[in-house]
Formats: structure tokens, sequence, C-alpha cells
């Protein structure tokens, strides 16, 4: 294959059409060294060594970040963890620095510290209150977070304190958080923000998030005690559904299992009143305030004008919500925030299905890096967009509002947009990364392909190829398509196992892609263990193509909100998601 050749391979088939010679001198330069190169061109081998090798990755091979960073913070979609400085589970882990360098090094831009009193009331650590979990020193975390915030990507680093403090601790909170970033530190000019300011203007800071202080301010003002221990109780945003037996230091902050939907509509009442009464340093470090005003579902989702604010949902009040409030969510997530948290009982640090919330626009969902699964898989691969920046933009049909003031509705029915076709050639690279008894004592694994798209529930499903016996280096050629309605929002997730009689499979490697970013093409697909930690060698070897539906159209059409406009119209356009067909 001559350069020209090769030129036009990477234009017809790799649909690279801008693809020129120097492009193609590129590959050439990367397959000297391995001594397979002539100087006529690419014989067979060569070829196939480009064909799997760096540079014809499924995603860019040089990541760049290129949506539009400059909108407000509440139009993107946040690499987001949940309890932060816990090792494992979330009963008897302990608390340390390493899961949080772990999770900045990976591109987690949100972090998350519960803060509580150490046994003398002099100082403030790191733990999940009412838990055998062994604390961490706060500062020891902060330090951590300068030292590695911007370690793999420059935009912003978000830290949600979970505050259990009194007011001295508070102030010493301020003068800790002040000292150890200095001018990374994010200080809002005014104390409510009438917008929320964009990743581009906050590049390389420190944003602090929390809800006002008030259980301790509470105690402090009641002299009976135990009705401030209730109430201390009652507001806490998140605390773990157990009877575990605490140490002497908890005995104050959690007594028996709290109810969980209780804690969340008890919780920052009264906002303006506790933020007026927080330590003025403190107050004056919060730059996304937590809020969730008096009332119920209606109320918590209202919209101020003039002021943003965040809001925290466990897993089971956003499925209860998005029943009967699904186009209030994503109206409120066009201007505020809204962070989602695994719910109380998965003490093993499991996670939850993320499409729910990033359906509905919420840009914080939070999760478990520590809890290795399917779920996290997912989030690895969402993340994967733009970079592997740990900010993804939210779609448009998410940010549009209609001329009648409608937005987009997740539980409308959508026409497919386009198709995704795959085809699984083959795959290699197991007999470098594996042991060569680790799936069979006596013969050569039989390695079978799982195929799937994660995303909207209409887009959701998996395929499978043919196993193939004994043999390293399999070849399958299997082909599938997948009707996609909201592609912006699906994930290509890949599986590889090992055949077993017995019917329990073995993984072989995993991945999950962005479908939106996507190179079409035959790709090199390289695989990740369970902990989305990437093989040095094992990768496969596919097509991917889209194939754009007859409903697809390149631009929105003006909302139609008439029901007969949409009953006459909807045979000649196809309408945009904001409309019901």
């Amino acid at each position: 294959m001559t350069l020209d050749q090769l030129r036009y391979f990477l234009i017809d088939f790799q649909e690279e059409k801008q693809a020129t010679r120097e492009d193609a001198q590129a590959i050439f330069n990367s397959l000297k060294h391995l001594n397979i190169f002539q100087r006529k061109g690419l014989h067979l081998e060569a070829f196939f060594r480009y064909l799997l090798g760096d540079l014809n990755t499924s995603l860019p091979p040089s990541p760049t970040v290129h949506h539009d960073m400059t909108a407000p913070l509440s139009h993107y979609f946040l690499f987001t963890g949940h309890n932060s400085y816990l090792t494992g589970n979330q009963l008897s882990s302990n608390c340390s620095v390493e899961p949080i360098i772990n999770a900045l090094r990976r591109n987690v831009r949100v972090i998350e510290l519960d803060l509580w009193a150490n046994d003398k009331k002099d100082n403030v650590e790191v733990r999940h209150g009412g838990t055998a979990t062994s604390p961490v020193e706060l500062i020891k975390c902060l330090r951590a977070i300068k030292e590695n915030a911007f370690y793999a990507s420059e935009y912003p680093v978000i830290i949600t304190f979970e505050d259990h403090l009194t007011r001295n601790l508070q102030e010493k909170v301020a003068k800790m958080v002040t000292e150890t970033f200095g001018d990374m530190l994010f200080r809002p000019e005014s104390e409510y923000l009438p917008e929320f300011p964009s990743p581009e203007s906050l590049k390389k800071k420190i944003v602090i998030s929390t809800k006002p202080p008030k259980e301790y301010l509470d105690i402090e003002s009641n002299t009976k005690g135990r009705a401030g221990t209730k109430k201390m109780k009652d507001s806490a945003e998140e605390q773990p559904r157990t009877k575990e037996k605490h140490s002497s230091r908890d005995k104050i902050e959690i007594e028996g299992t709290v109810n969980e939907a209780k804690l969340e509509e008890e919780e920052e009442l009264h906002q303006d009143e506790d933020l007026q009464n927080a330590v003025p340093d403190y107050r004056r470090l919060i730059a996304i305030h937590a809020g969730k005003l008096k009332g119920g579902l209606e109320s918590w989702l209202s919209i101020d004008p003039y002021r943003v604010r965040r809001l925290s949902l466990s897993e089971q009040e956003l499925e209860n919500a998005v029943k009967t409030h699904g186009t209030e969510i994503v109206r409120f997530t066009q201007r505020n925030l809204l962070r989602i948290y695994p719910k109380g009982t998965r003490i093993d640090s499991s996670n939850y299905n993320p499409f729910v919330g990033w359906m509905h626009g919420a840009q914080m969902v939070a999760f478990n890096m520590q809890g290795h699964g399917k779920p996290l898989q997912i989030m690895q691969g969402m993340f994967r967009a733009n970079g592997g920046c740990g900010y993804v933009k939210k779609p448009d049909f998410l940010l549009e509002v209609g001329a009648n003031n409608e937005v987009f509705d997740p539980s409308a029915p959508f026409p497919v947009i386009k198709v995704l076709k795959v085809t699984v050639y083959m795959g290699e690279g197991w007999h470098l990364d594996f042991r060569h008894t680790h799936f069979d004592l006596y013969s050569p694994p039989d390695f079978f392909v799982k195929v799937g798209i994660v995303g909207a529930p209409a887009d959701t499903r998996t395929k499978e190829t043919k196993p193939i016996e004994d043999d390293w280096t399999p070849s399958w050629n299997d082909t599938f398509e997948f009707p996609l309605t909201v592609p912006e929002l699906a994930i290509l997730r890949v599986e590889v196992r090992e055949y077993d009689t017995s019917g329990k499979s073995e993984f072989a490697g995993q991945t999950c892609l962005p479908i939106a970013e996507l190179r079409s093409g035959i790709r090199a697909v390289p695989l990740h263990n369970r902990k989305g930690e990437k093989y040095k060698s094992v990768k496969l070897l596919m097509s991917l193509k889209n194939i754009l539906s007859e409903y697809s159209s390149e631009k929105h059409i003006s909302v139609l909100t008439s029901y007969e406009h949409k009953k006459t119209m909807k045979v000649h356009i196809h309408l945009p998601r904001t409309c019901v067909s």
C-alpha cells in the first residue's frame, strides 16, 4: 500500500475526510521501528500493525478538550465522587487521602468530604459519621487536593463539604482552607450568584460547595440539649441506615437508625437565616450554596431568577421524582445544579444507573469510586468524552426552552435518530497480559464478546458474538446494528468473556465509549480491567459506522405546541425532542 493509497483508505474507509499525505506519512513513520516496513509501502503485516496500533483507536489518539467551556457550570455533566475519602465499604473501611488522589488523577472533578469534630473537639477530621470508618485529618485531605487537583485537567475542582461542625471549628476550617489553597480558591464577588461561572473562567480554581451550617448552631442555642441532638440528626444530608456500634464521639452525632426520607425533608431549611448565623470567614468560602427549601418536591425544584444553588437528592428520591416531575427537574437543571447520591443501603460501595440523572440534566451524579462494577465503568466511559477533562457539555435538547416555555420531556417517545453498525472482527493480546493458565489449565480460552448500548431505556440492549474455541487470537466477524433515539447520551459497552460450559463465564476485559465521539471506520478498541485500568496489550479490532436514520435532521425546527399542529406536521418533519408527538 503506497502513501497515496493509505491516504485514500483514511478518507474512504476511515471517514477521515480531511486526511492529508502528511497524516499517511505519520502512520508510515510510526511503523519503521517494527522492522517490517518496506520502502515501497506497507505490506499486509505492517498494515495490520497500523490497524491495531495506538494511532487508530476508537477515540481520538490525542484527546483534546473540544466542547464549548464558556457556558455556566449548570450546562455540564461533572465527574463526581461520593464519600471520596473511603478506601472500601461504607461502614468499616479506612478513611485516607489515597482515594482522593486516585480520583483526581483520573479526572474526577467533584470531591466530597464529611467534616466532623475529633474526639477532643479541638480539630476537624474527615470520616463517615455513625460508622466504624477510621478518620483522616482534614488538613491532609486539603493538601492532597491542592497537590493533585490539576494533575490531569486544568478545569475546576469542586469540594462539597458535609458539615457537622461547631462555630469555632468552622472558623478553623475557614483558616485551614484559605491558607492551604490561597489564590487557587474561588471567592465570588457577591454572597449569592445570579448565574454560575463557566469552567473556562474557573481554570485551576478550587470551589467550595456546602449547605448553610445549622446543626450545631441549634445545639449551642438550645439549653435542653436533647432537642438539639434530634435536630442535628435529622438535618444531615446522608447517613448510613445502620445500627452499628459507634465510638463515644458518635453518640451525640448519630443515635440509632436514621430515616433517609425524613433526613432529606428536614435538611437545609431556612438557609438564609442559618447562613447569616455562620462564621463570616466560613460563610465567605461557600461559592456554591446547597439548599433545599422548606416544603416538598415542588418547593425544592423552585427556581429563583436572582440566585442559583445546588440541590441534593438520593437515587431513590430521584427515581420517585421523575415519575411526576420529570420536566420540572429538567427545567431546574438548566440553571441550578442537581446532585444525586447513592442510597444508604449501598454499604458495599456499589453504584446505580447514572442515566436516570443524566436524562434529566443532573450535573453531579455522585458515584462511589471505590466500588468497581458496570455502573462505574459506564461513568468512566461517559467522561472519556471531551478529552477526558472531567466536564462534558450537556446536549442542547436538555438546555433548550420552546416558544411556549416547554422543555425536554425524558418520558416522551422519540424516533430513531441514527443506527450504530458494529462489526467485531478479532482480538489479541491476552497471551501477553494474562497467564497461559488463567482461563483454562489445559487449553486456550474460548472467548466471546458482549456488545451493547447503555443509555435511554429505548436504546439499551446487548448482543453477543458466538464463542471461538481454543484460540488466543479469536476471529468472530459478527455484525450488529443498534438503533438509537438519544445518541447524544448513549454509551457503547464492550465486554469480552471466556465461555464455560458450566454457564459461569469469566471476565476477560471491557470498555465503555461515548458514541458521540466514536471514530468511524475499522478501529482498534483497547480493553480495560474491572477497575477501568487499560491493559497493556489486549484490544479488539472492530468496525464502527453511524448510519443516519430517515428521521434525523441536522437542524432543529421551531417548537410546535399546538396538538393540531403536531398532528398535522409530524407526517412531514421530524419534531425536536421538546415536543411530544
